[in-house]
């Protein structure tokens, strides 16, 4: 099992969610909920990979991680 970074965000416009891999570029899913986002970036993934290996091209490891900070603000 492989364990990706996964952004997920609300749309400028609130009509839904957004989520990607840093370390995937190109591998994106949206989704009404953050939770559907979710489940459809999880469904992703696994066929980015594969569509990269089909095509020959390498698969880039995770490498990306995030970080809460509380600040003052």
């Amino acid at each position: 099992m492989t364990e990706y970074l996964v952004i997920i965000e609300r749309a400028e416009d609130g009509s839904g969610y957004g989520a990607y891999v840093p370390d995937l570029p190109g591998c994106v899913a949206t989704g009404r909920t953050s939770a559907e986002a979710k489940e459809r970036i999880a469904y992703s993934i696994p066929l980015h990979i594969e569509s990269l290996r089909a095509h020959g091209e390498p698969v880039p490891p995770p490498t990306a991680k995030a970080e809460l900070v509380t600040v003052a603000a």
